[in-house]
């Protein structure tokens, strides 16, 4: 598998963060309010970045595919965590992560390329989302 072809196969197309990404399914409730869930595949190659953001709802994200990728989250007040997201659960690989609402997080695959999945509830909104300016980085210790 190459890149190239994966985001050909699976139609997606550039995200504002970095990456590139489509959307898989959304709740769309009746009555027009925000839904409870949306999900995304999601792929970084070599040198890209999911530059750091938040949104104002939780984000699972899933390994699938690829090199393992590398998630940094950071809430305002602590310490970035970070975590190994691939298949090798042995060697303190995750196969899923969970990133708190307006919490800030970053991403950037370990490899030649990783595919993921990102679960949001409630349902992503661009208006509930935020990139930080290119230079920043949380305060470190």
């Amino acid at each position: 598998m190459d890149p190239v072809n994966i985001i050909k196969t699976l139609g997606l197309i550039p995200h504002p963060e970095g990456g590139h990404y489509r959307e898989t399914w959304r709740d769309e409730p009746a009555d027009g309010s925000r839904g409870a869930l949306s999900l995304i595949y999601y792929l970084l190659c070599a040198g890209e970045r999911s530059h750091w953001h938040w949104v104002d709802a939780v984000e699972i994200w899933h390994y699938y595919a690829g090199a393992p990728i590398g998630l940094g989250v950071y809430e305002p007040g602590g310490k970035v965590q970070n975590y190994c997201l691939g298949a090798d659960i042995l060697k303190a690989q995750h196969p899923q992560a969970i990133v708190p609402a307006k919490a800030w997080q970053s991403a950037v695959s370990l490899g030649e390329w990783t595919l993921v999945g990102c679960s949001v509830a409630p349902a992503f909104s661009f208006d509930g989302f935020e990139m930080a300016p290119s230079e920043w980085a949380p305060p470190e210790d």
